[in-house]
């Protein structure tokens, strides 16, 4: 397994592989530099320097590596991943480090996707391809570790969300957190059992139908200084969607490992919180379930009570990831937190409007919102906010109960997810909601189809801006 903490190094004039990055403004000039040889090597292999593409040109008893990006005044997270990905296993160096990436971030940002291309999930192959390493060497010291910290962040979603849900269910992710715990010395309470059925009446009741290993749970972390500013953070953990009694068609069910890609979403941003340091007192709130079928399933037509007090009848057991979120919204709102995170597999209305690239992002403010997509953009991670339009509020109401949980109708179904957790979450807290698909249904240069974190580096970058980086 490739130690992925080695992947980029220091770079102290070791021998190494020369990288040239050329785009379409330099590469006239750039091939000027080039013997008659070596201009014959890029014409036959046809580099025109788009990005993305790579070449290899003889030089004397070696060769070096060029690779055509977008901009070099510019870099972005994956203009280095399509080289990480195809190059042989060794040692590589930027040629003309300190003129790439303009001033301020230089190469920084192109570090992430050098790491996240070398991801590979092979826990369940018995003869898996051993793929030689390649590693950079950087001048950009100080930006080592936080790359590091991100991508295995995100490589941390990838692993979690791939595995399948026998093997990922609510006591995986209540492992997790007690890793993530004990790595950083935060504390974690698991409500289960009889308490969840007091205390999480939603969870419980969404919960209920599973096999005993698969018992559902709410997992509280928390970390760091009380006297900080509060931040909870929540993450969906349905570790397989069945749809209940409302049964999804397999082809439904065929991706349904992923709906607990909020929760990998939540523990991997607490990972970079308590690694960092960051100032905050952090809350963290999983609830776990499998959303299963059996004869204590819970039905279309009961009504439920909340943590919160509210009664909720249920149109749609296929609708239970708010469910679920709704008294861990309550809960992390009782403790009147300065700023609350949401992450879930929410709803296929987010993907029909935004498609699979895009998590569609929900907040209370105007200045939250902006600093979020700001972030997001910084990171290549970006986002797209919905609306909480106060006019389908009324959509909601039952004629039973003091809400529904699935509107009849269609229309505007991830703003109404959304409204729904709105009504959980204490007034007057600032709030957002990342409503994520979690997966790549293709590859991309330092994006492997499977698992994905999407959303997660621009939370990261917000709340880096905001609390102190």
């Amino acid at each position: 397994m490739t130690d992925r903490n080695a992947l980029i190094q220091p770079d102290h004039g070791q021998s190494a592989i020369a990288l040239h990055l050329v785009d379409k403004a330099s590469l006239a000039d750039w091939t000027k530099t080039l013997n008659a040889g070596q201009r014959s090597a890029l014409a036959a292999q046809k580099f025109e320097s788009g990005a993305g593409e790579v070449a290899i040109v003889p030089d004397g008893d070696g060769w070096f590596a060029v690779g055509g990006v977008a901009s070099t005044a510019s870099l972005s997270s994956w203009c280095l991943a399509r080289l990480a990905e195809v190059l042989p296993g060794g040692t590589y160096r930027l040629a003309r480090e300190e003129a790439l990436g303009g001033e301020g971030t230089g190469v920084a940002p192109a570090l992430h996707g050098w790491l996240t291309a070398q991801y590979r999930f092979d826990r369940y192959r018995k003869e898996a391809k051993a793929v030689e390493p390649r590693v950079l060497l950087t001048k950009a010291v100080k930006a080592i570790e936080p790359s590091l910290a991100e991508a295995s962040a995100v490589m941390m979603v990838r692993d979690l969300v791939n595995t399948p849900a026998e093997d990922m269910g609510p006591a995986q992710l209540e492992a997790e957190a007690r890793a993530l715990a004990k790595a950083h010395h935060a504390t974690v309470h698991v409500h289960a059992g009889d308490a969840l059925e007091h205390d999480y009446p939603m969870v419980h009741a969404v919960g209920r139908a599973a096999s005993r290993h698969h018992a559902p749970r709410l997992i509280e972390l928390e970390w760091g200084d009380p006297a900080h500013p509060r931040v909870a953070i929540v993450g969906k953990g349905v570790c397989f969607d069945s749809g209940g009694l409302d049964i999804k068609p397999s082809s439904g069910m065929a991706l349904m490992k992923k709906d607990m890609g909020g929760a990998a979403h939540a523990l991997a941003l607490a990972g970079l919180i308590m690694g960092h340091g960051l100032k905050v007192r952090l809350h963290l709130l999983v609830p776990a379930v499998e959303n299963a079928i059996s004869g204590n399933a819970f039905r279309p037509g009961d009504i439920l009570r909340s943590r919160q007090g509210l009664s909720v009848e249920i149109t749609n057991t296929d609708a239970e990831g708010r469910l679920v979120l709704g008294d861990a919204l309550t809960r992390a709102t009782e403790m009147r937190p300065e700023l609350v995170i949401d992450f879930a597999t929410l709803t296929g209305a987010a993907r029909v409007a935004l498609g699979p690239d895009l998590p569609a992002m929900f907040a209370r403010t105007d200045e939250t919102a902006a600093g979020l997509l700001r972030a997001g953009l910084e990171r290549d991670d970006p986002c797209w906010r919905l609306p909480l339009h106060d006019g389908y509020r009324e959509w909601l109401k039952s004629d039973v109960a003091d809400l529904q949980n699935s509107p009849s109708g269609g229309f505007a179904g991830a703003s109404v997810a959304a409204l729904f957790l709105d009504r959980f979450v204490g007034e007057a807290i600032d709030w957002a909601h990342f409503d994520t698909f979690a997966w790549r249904p293709a590859g991309k240069p330092g994006r492997p189809k499977g698992g994905d974190a999407l959303g997660l580096r621009a939370a990261w970058g917000f709340l880096l801006e905001r609390f102190g980086a």
